[in-house]
């Protein structure tokens, strides 16, 4: 009976390879969902934006998968790339940088060992520096020189184009990977009390209240984010720190985008400085203290299970 059992459960399982393929077309399918939301905030050439979902959406898919699935990065780069490209060389050369940006960022993750529970502050580190800032040099430079190359921009452009582009990557990790990371193990939580959820809406509400109207205002207010932030890492770890940061970032980018509030009048490398520098003090704080925080509860939960057994053994010898 065992082995008819076993021999049934063989033949309703789909054989490796098509598990892969299918992985493979999905993966595709997510970056170009996430690159079109992206492109909807372009700010050069109509390809290059502020923050760059697909990322971090390509970077979760191999810490989950492995790096079997790269040819969905590649796809999925190439499909929306092709539309839009200077030239068939420049595409492929993006499409090229686009995969292996995300494919370095996956290899030295791996490399020091990070746990995509993100509950260690080495691995909050490891994904902003490894990750983010380091893996994107790659399709920065790359894509920055095909454009260059077909003619696309100009000389002097060049470093304005490579430092959106890159602060761009580097943002869709920071912000768009601890996101889905989190929501790969949501589940409803039980025996919460009310006031929780009741904080938890009163924290977003705020932060986003407060993120509109400094965005909105003529002088740079936009530090006063901050303490929502730090609120949403330590009561609620990733998951809390993860949806506000992506709530600020996103009002902040589109205030960028059409020019209002502190963006006003600047120009594109004026506003870049202004916006990655919010964006990414936002992301950094968020993540590495909510990551800082679950480490702290983590070790009390250790220490008292160890007092409680240190109990529970002088209580028998005595």
């Amino acid at each position: 009976m065992t082995a008819i059992a076993g021999d049934q459960g063989k033949r309703g399982r789909l054989p490796r390879s098509v598990t892969v393929g299918l992985q493979i077309l999905g993966v595709a399918a997510a970056y170009y969902v996430a690159a079109r939301i992206g492109l909807l905030q372009e700010l050069v050439r109509g390809q290059v934006t502020p923050l760059w979902p697909p990322t971090g959406v390509a970077l979760v898919c191999l810490l989950l998968w492995g790096a079997r699935v790269w040819p969905g990065i590649a796809l999925g780069a190439f499909l929306i790339n092709a539309p839009i490209g200077p030239s068939a060389v420049a595409i492929v050369a993006i499409t090229t940088g686009n995969t292996l940006a995300p494919l370095c960022a996956y290899g030295m993750l791996r490399r020091v060992g990070f746990r995509v529970e993100l509950d260690r502050l080495r691995d909050g580190l490891a994904l902003v520096l490894l990750g983010a800032l380091a893996g994107m040099l790659v399709s920065a430079t790359i894509g920055s020189a095909a454009l260059r190359a077909a003619g696309a921009i100009e000389a002097g452009d060049f470093w304005t184009v490579w430092s959106v582009w890159w602060t761009g990557d580097a943002m869709g990790v920071l912000v768009i990977a601890p996101l889905l990371l989190v929501l790969r193990t949501a589940r409803r939580p039980r025996d919460v009390p009310v006031r929780r959820y009741v904080e938890a809406a009163a924290l977003l509400i705020s932060a986003l209240a407060v993120t509109v109207t400094v965005t909105r205002v003529p002088i740079n207010l936009l530090f006063l984010v901050f303490p929502f932030v730090i609120w949403a890492a330590v009561r609620f770890q990733l998951g809390g720190a993860a949806c506000c940061v992506l709530g600020v970032t996103g009002l902040a980018i589109h205030a960028a985008a059409v020019g209002a509030g502190p963006f006003a009048g600047q120009d594109l490398l004026v506003k870049m400085i202004t916006l990655q520098a919010f964006n990414g003090s936002a992301a950094l704080t968020g993540l590495l203290l909510a990551a800082l925080t679950t480490e702290r509860n983590l070790a009390f939960r250790l220490l008292e299970r160890a007092t409680r057994q240190l109990s529970d053994v002088a209580t028998e010898l005595d």
